[in-house]
């Protein structure tokens, strides 16, 4: 789990607004979607992102992307804090359990995490400027 959480931190020390003031906004395109990394919260050791879909696609809202996520830079670690309608992701569940999380939710949005921004960094074009790339290669 901590490796997924360092590479989570690496992917999004490299998309996210620089620098990481309360309120900066940076947005992506990727195939048409457009998604905003928001900063709520930046201080000496961490900072709290806002990760959300903007645009609205096909799906119904309640599937679009939506996570909040603080990264610990003095480990340089990332973790997801919430997604969707889940405030307090516990590292295990009891299965079944009243909401049907899976065993290993936390582990499980973390990966989606991981999966987005390799996708992101890998097809994502800056709004602001749709001729920088995102992928620093």
């Amino acid at each position: 789990m901590m490796r997924l959480y360092e590479t989570n931190y690496a992917k999004l020390v490299r998309l996210m607004p620089q620098p990481d003031e309360v309120g900066r906004v940076c947005r992506y395109d990727i195939h048409g979607q457009e998604y905003a990394l928001a900063v709520r919260e930046s201080t000496r050791y961490t900072t709290l992102l806002d990760i959300a879909q903007l645009s609205p696609g096909d799906a119904p809202s309640y599937l679009h992307a939506n996570l909040t996520v603080r990264l610990y830079h003095d480990a340089r670690v990332a973790e997801v804090c919430t997604t969707q309608q889940i405030s307090r992701l516990k590292p295990r569940y009891d299965y079944p359990n009243p909401r049907m999380h899976q065993r290993d939710e936390k582990h499980q949005v973390n990966a989606f995490l991981s999966d987005w921004l390799g996708h992101c960094l890998r097809r994502g074009i800056s709004a602001s400027n749709p001729m920088y790339k995102s992928s620093l290669n």
